[in-house]
């Protein structure tokens, strides 16, 4: 039976884009689910301010009446100008065991590509470095995060087959949080606070840290994430989303803001309670009865496990020591909130800033992700 390749141009065709790959991986232990009505969220050409500067198709592909894979194809114009490439992104991919299937998916990404002037093709990678990029090469027998792609191995291998090489690799770790915080932390945030004037801002409302901090912390990334591969500015209509959808969300124990004289940020650490097994759980659905899955995490004092969302610094106080002031400031209250452990997000393989900043923790480099890349003649 042949394979066909469908433009999703209907509600039920997004939901079934949106879900092909919980099906996929129904069973499976270590496949984590996309919350489904995020992903409404982020798939919706009116709701998402990343529209303001991509263009996306999402594509199915069908044996039959059965759903084998799916795919977007997008083209991020930003990203595009700021690193002087034509390059068409693949993303939200996912297929069978089958070479015709993934054969189709991406020569219909490619032509997509092609029709539009572009003259490579790269991924997978969302929209902008807030949606889960990657494909996972190492760590298939560990549970995946919500942040990140889950994927069987044979996907690499289909991608190799049809000509796409490494561009860029991320790491991700697992640290054991220590039984007592480090004195050599406390004593370098001491110097380095001393030294330029910084201070750990203390916020006890979520109301007071998106009012005053939100704008500010994510005009902070931007600057910090600026040098990274494929990174494209987050636009005002994304600060403003990002601020309404995510920042009413924060543990206020779980994020460290280091700010200066002027309190103006120089450094944030952000990070969640795991929401992988309520994922699991709920199917990724918090409607009609998911949501019940979502009270343990989402009001847990006591959490095992945390996912490590992000640490940005302004480049000019990086490798300063202003890591040392966010660790100390966030280790004592891990350490008090009985924290086992800790699951880093995905860090370029060639960020040694970063990866320098976890020497002190006992960790384990347990899964590995890929962007690849291919001309398009």
């Amino acid at each position: 039976m042949s394979v066909e390749i469908v433009k999703v141009t209907t509600k039920k065709q997004l939901k079934s884009f949106i879900r092909f790959n919980c099906e996929l991986y129904k069973g499976n232990p270590y496949f984590v689910p996309d919350l489904y009505e995020d992903m409404l969220a982020t798939l919706d050409k009116e709701k998402n301010a990343a529209f303001e500067f991509c263009e996306a198709d999402y594509f199915l592909a069908y044996k039959g009446d059965e759903i084998v894979g799916r795919v977007a194809a997008i083209i991020n114009k930003k990203a595009n100008e700021k690193w002087n490439v034509s390059a068409v992104r693949f993303g939200w991919i996912d297929f069978i065991d089958d070479e015709e299937v993934s054969t189709k998916l991406l020569d219909t990404v490619e032509a997509w590509g092609r029709e539009r002037g572009m003259h490579e093709v790269q991924g997978p990678l969302g929209f902008t470095d807030f949606d889960p990029e990657g494909l996972l090469i190492d760590g298939f027998d560990r549970v995946s995060t919500m942040a990140t792609i889950y994927n069987y191995p044979y996907y690499g291998q289909h991608l190799e087959r049809l000509g796409y090489e490494k561009d860029v690799d991320w790491v991700e770790y697992l640290f054991k949080v220590p039984e007592k915080n480090w004195d050599k932390a406390e004593r370098l945030s001491v110097l380095v606070a001393k030294r330029y004037k910084l201070h750990v801002v203390k916020c006890d409302s979520r109301r007071v840290l998106a009012k005053k901090y939100g704008k500010a912390l994510f005009e902070l990334v931007n600057e910090a994430y600026s040098p990274l591969y494929g990174y494209s500015p987050l636009s005002e209509g994304q600060i403003k989303q990002f601020i309404n959808s995510y920042l009413p969300l924060i543990d206020l124990r779980l994020i460290s803001l280091v700010a200066d004289a002027e309190d103006n940020l120089v450094g944030i650490g952000v990070s969640l309670t795991s929401y992988a097994t309520a994922l699991q759980k709920s199917g990724g659905r918090l409607f009609p009865f998911g949501w019940i899955h979502f009270l343990k995490p989402l009001f847990d004092r006591r959490p095992k496990r945390l996912d490590f969302l992000l640490m940005a610094v302004k480049p000019e106080y990086q490798s300063k020591g202003v890591n040392a002031m966010i660790i100390n400031d966030l280790l004592p209250r891990y350490i008090e909130m009985g924290v086992v452990d800790i699951e880093s997000n995905p860090e370029l393989e060639t960020n040694t800033k970063i990866q320098s900043q976890w020497e002190m923790f006992d960790k384990e480099q347990h899964k590995r992700r890929r962007a690849y890349k291919k001309e398009l003649r």
